[in-house]
């Protein structure tokens, strides 16, 4: 059964500014996303997923491309997975101090 899922204001305006940028493969940020929708199990190794630590503890993290990533939590919500879509740029974009 496919994951319910949502997106944080955040991502969202995310979204908008990688798109409008014109220099991020925005086919394969929904790839990785339709990707985490449809499966129950981890991605596949191309996609070097991983949890977060520190301030991000609780998070995950694939790389789409490169330097562009996607930062996604899973909750529980009953017998299934409810993912949520936190924020997507480059480490810079993401973790600058």
């Amino acid at each position: 059964m496919p994951r319910a899922a949502d997106y944080t204001k955040a991502f969202l305006k995310d979204w908008d500014r990688l798109s409008r940028s014109g220099r991020f493969d925005m086919h394969r940020l929904k790839e990785v996303m339709i990707l985490l929708m449809a499966n129950a199990g981890p991605l596949g190794p191309e996609w070097l997923d991983h949890p977060l630590k520190g301030n991000w503890a609780g998070y995950r993290e694939c790389h789409v491309g490169g330097d562009f990533l996607l930062i996604y939590r899973l909750e529980a919500a009953g017998r299934h997975d409810f993912l949520v879509f936190t924020r997507a740029g480059t480490h810079a974009d993401l973790f600058a101090e």
